[in-house]
């Protein structure tokens, strides 16, 4: 008879450990994360740096907190090809999509900079749906630049 009163405990030490389970997953944390909302902004500002070797935009807001970026390498061109013209269009896709889920709509265009990506990248941008207020060039124009090296004799 001892034996099976021993049998009865183990089951009744098994059965508390179950209930204690159950109680800790029903248990909910106190803490809840917050949701992040996105901000609505409708005017923006589209900086496009296009050089020889890459081509980069950012979308900012009116303040100049950027909100979106893309350039031809972080879309995986690599090489020459980064500063073909349709790595640029392929960029400023890219960008634009990540604004237009802020519901941006709006933008004044700035380009700067000699590369191949410039009206390619404002196309696309046009095409994804933005009504473009203004284009600016801020390409940087030397006023005599710096001194020459001097003449090489051979």
């Amino acid at each position: 008879m001892a034996k099976v009163d021993k049998v009865e405990n183990v089951d009744s030490i098994v059965d508390k450990k179950v209930e204690k389970k159950a109680d800790k997953k029903s248990k909910k944390s106190s803490y809840s994360k917050k949701k992040r909302i996105k901000k609505h902004i409708l005017n923006g500002i589209a900086y496009v740096q296009s050089t020889f070797n890459n081509t980069i935009i950012s979308i900012a807001d009116t303040n100049g907190n950027v909100i979106s970026w893309a350039s031809a390498g972080q879309k995986g061109f690599k090489g020459s090809r980064k500063s073909t013209p349709y790595a640029a269009q392929v960029a400023a896709d890219s960008a634009a999509s990540k604004a237009l889920e802020y519901g941006m709509k709006t933008l004044t265009v700035q380009v700067k900079g000699p590369g191949s990506g410039r009206e390619t990248a404002l196309r696309a941008l046009q095409a994804k749906g933005f009504k473009i207020l203004s284009i600016k060039d801020t390409t940087p124009m030397p006023h005599n630049g710096v001194r020459p090296p001097k003449k090489r004799r051979v």
